[in-house]
C-alpha cells in the first residue's frame, strides 16, 4: 500500500503536512509497511502553496494505478479567492488522473478540507457523501454531493475530512481503518493529540429527526 499526497498550485500547506506527518509516523509504528510520498500531476519538482509562497517538493508523479490512498488537499488564500482557486482544479492535469483513481477499485481517494470541493466542482464525486470546511458545506451540497457535517466521512473508497486541523484526524482514521485502533492510538500518544468527533459511515440505523 502506498499513500500519495497530491500537490497542486495554491494548495494549503497544513492540509498536506498534517496527514503526511501522521501517516509517516504510522509507517514507522507498523515497521515501514507502506510509503508516504508527495506527488504532483506534472511529476517531481517544487509546487507553490497558497500561503505566502511556501513551496513543497513533489518527489514523484501522481499515479492513479498504484494501490493504496491518494490524498487531495484544499487550497489556501483569501475567502474571496478560494472558490476561484478550487474551481481551477478542474483545469489541472490532476483532475483526469483523480477521475482514474476514483474508478480504480484498488485506490481510496481521501480529501482534506477543500479537497472534496475541488473534486466536486470538477464533477468527480456527484452523489457521494463527503464533508469539507464548515464554510463550504452549502457549496458542496450544491454540486450534487451529499454534504455531511462530520469531522471525517467514510464513503467507502472516498474518505473526506473537514476544516484544516482535521488532517490529523484523517491520517489517524486511515491508520485505524488499515491497521486497527492500537496503531492509531500509538500515533495519537506520540503526537499528544486526541481525535474529535465520530466518523460518519452509511451504516446502522437511521436517526430520528431532531
Amino acid at each position: 500500500m502506498d499513500i500519495q499526497i497530491v500537490l497542486y498550485d495554491a494548495f494549503d500547506p497544513l492540509d498536506v503536512v498534517a496527514p503526511f506527518e501522521v501517516l509517516a509516523a504510522g509507517a514507522e509504528v507498523v515497521g515501514g509497511e507502506f510509503g508516504v510520498e508527495l506527488v504532483a500531476a506534472d511529476g517531481p519538482g517544487p509546487v507553490v502553496s497558497g500561503t505566502r509562497g511556501l513551496t513543497l517538493t513533489a518527489t514523484a508523479p501522481l499515479d492513479p494505478t498504484r494501490p493504496g490512498y491518494v490524498v487531495v488537499p484544499g487550497v489556501s488564500g483569501s475567502l474571496e479567492a478560494i472558490p476561484t482557486l478550487l474551481a481551477r482544479f478542474a483545469e489541472t492535469k490532476a483532475a483526469p488522473l483523480l477521475r482514474e483513481a476514483l474508478d480504480n477499485s484498488a485506490v481510496t481517494v481521501a480529501t482534506q478540507c477543500g479537497g472534496s470541493l475541488a473534486l466536486a466542482m470538477a464533477g468527480l464525486i456527484p452523489g457521494r457523501h463527503a464533508v469539507t470546511h464548515a464554510l463550504g458545506l452549502d457549496v458542496l451540497g450544491a454540486t450534487g454531493v451529499h454534504a455531511v457535517p462530520a469531522r471525517v466521512v467514510d464513503d467507502g473508497d472516498l474518505i473526506s475530512a473537514g476544516g484544516v486541523s482535521s488532517g490529523l484526524d484523517l491520517g489517524l482514521y486511515v491508520l485505524e481503518r488499515e491497521f486497527g485502533p492500537r496503531v492509531a492510538h500509538a500515533v495519537e500518544k506520540l503526537f499528544e493529540y486526541e481525535r474529535r468527533g465520530t466518523v460518519w459511515r452509511a451504516t446502522g440505523r437511521e436517526p430520528l429527526a431532531v
